[in-house]
């Protein structure tokens, strides 16, 4: 008896146990797996179906562009001199400072003159000493002359005498040689300036022994800054539109320190190389640019802009615009309804942020330059409106309008159930 007790207990509790379980699954769950699909479909669609995209996009504009062609340059002094010594010695004083400018002529190092002043007037006094002796053989050819048409003296005599004058013209006109050598030596000892141009580094310093010639490193290298050359290269392909347009007054050549800036400096072609380098493909042209302000080293990297003409009417578009496909490059366009198509467009060239178009959109056609995510051919796009939101941040519209708003909620919470009803239909 006490078992069926206990069993009708248990089951009891049991069958309360489910119905609980039951009615909490219900009252949680809210609806069937069927149901929850369901909904979940209606309330994508009606996301879906909420209205056009949000896009900032822009006109393409129709603009003079210049036709050019771009490549990577270096800088070179139009001259540079390596400066050495022609005269070996102490070196006695350095006339100029490392880095200064310097015009030609101008004394820049000066070796200790004394043992070139020393030959100078050996070679002086050993030339007086043979002109006094020429002087006296003239003497005695014009002494013998009248004896021999005399017949006092032979032939011979006479002779001599005329032979030893020409022997001590000769030596007359030798030591005259070798004084202006020994002038030359001396001149050596005094280093001006070749060039007018900027110094480098100076090699020998005061009280050191100053090598002859090449037989070691330079006293100090001169470049001249001002005019200054620029060598780049191009391709072969581009080197007959570059010839034809060479004598044209349209064309020049802008040099640039940043790729991305201002031109630093404007020339014209000087030089074309006769030959293509069979390694690269490439011609080695060179332009010479004024430099009076230093803003080009020699030795500098530089981007070259070969402006060959300009084209009036050029269709332009930002470079963000334009996209990468596998067929090629495109845009994004909206046409009259609002809709976008995807356009193939061929690219003409690009200069900095813009990007002139050959062929595929006009002038006055929209493009998007800002492409959501969610963007797709056929889809129906509005465009953003940035200058509204900008004036009311920057008036501070905003934030009057929303304290305004606040007060009226609160207004609103103290009403009755009617002014609760009516601010409830509002949102």
């Amino acid at each position: 008896m006490k078992r069926l007790t206990m069993f009708l207990i248990f089951v009891v509790i049991a069958a309360a146990a489910g119905g609980g379980y039951w009615y909490w699954q219900k009252s949680a769950g809210g609806a069937t797996p069927e149901a929850k699909k369901s909904d979940g479909k209606a309330k994508g669609k009606g996301r879906g179906e909420g209205g056009p995209l949000i896009v900032k996009a822009t006109s393409a504009i129709v603009k003079p562009m210049p036709v050019l062609i771009e490549a990577v340059g270096t800088v070179e002094p139009e001259q540079s001199v390596q400066v050495r010594a022609q005269v070996s010695g102490v070196l006695k004083s350095v006339s100029f400072k490392e880095g200064d400018m310097v015009k030609a002529g101008q004394l820049l190092f000066q070796i200790d003159p004394r043992t070139f002043e020393a030959s100078h007037q050996q070679a002086q006094a050993q030339l007086a000493r043979d002109q006094a002796q020429l002087e006296n053989s003239r003497v005695q050819q014009d002494r013998l002359a009248p004896l021999l048409k005399r017949e006092f003296i032979t032939r011979q005599e006479y002779d001599v005498a005329v032979t030893s004058v020409k022997s001590l013209e000769a030596t007359v006109a030798a030591d005259r040689a070798l004084v202006e050598q020994a002038r030359i030596q001396l001149g050596f000892s005094r280093i001006h300036a070749p060039i007018s141009g900027r110094t480098g580094a100076v090699a020998i310093s005061p009280g050191n022994l100053v090598p002859v010639g090449g037989s070691g490193v330079p006293l100090v290298t001169i470049n001249s800054t001002d005019p200054i050359l620029v060598t780049f290269s191009v391709p072969e392909r581009q080197l007959d539109a570059i010839r034809k347009q060479q004598n044209d007054k349209e064309m020049r050549i802008e040099i640039l320190v940043d790729s991305n800036g201002p031109a630093a400096a404007e020339g014209k072609l000087v030089f074309i190389d006769n030959t293509v380098t069979a390694q690269t493909g490439t011609v080695l042209l060179k332009t010479r640019v004024i430099n009076s302000t230093e803003s080009l080293w020699p030795g500098q990297f530089v981007s070259v802009r070969i402006i060959l003409r300009i084209e009036p009417e050029a269709v332009v578009v930002p470079e963000v615009a334009v996209q990468p496909g596998q067929d090629g490059s495109f845009v994004y366009l909206i046409d009259e309804d609002s809709k976008v198509r995807v356009q193939p467009v061929i690219i003409a060239r690009q200069i900095r942020n813009e990007v002139v178009i050959a062929s595929g959109i006009k002038g006055g056609d929209q493009v998007i330059t800002e492409i959501p995510q969610a963007l797709r051919a056929g889809a129906t796009v509005r465009l953003a409106e940035p200058q509204a939101e900008g004036k009311g941040k920057g008036k501070g519209k905003g934030k009057g309008k929303g304290e305004k708003g606040k007060d009226q909620d609160k207004g609103k919470e103290k009403d009755n159930a009617k002014g609760e009803g009516k601010s409830e239909g509002k949102s």
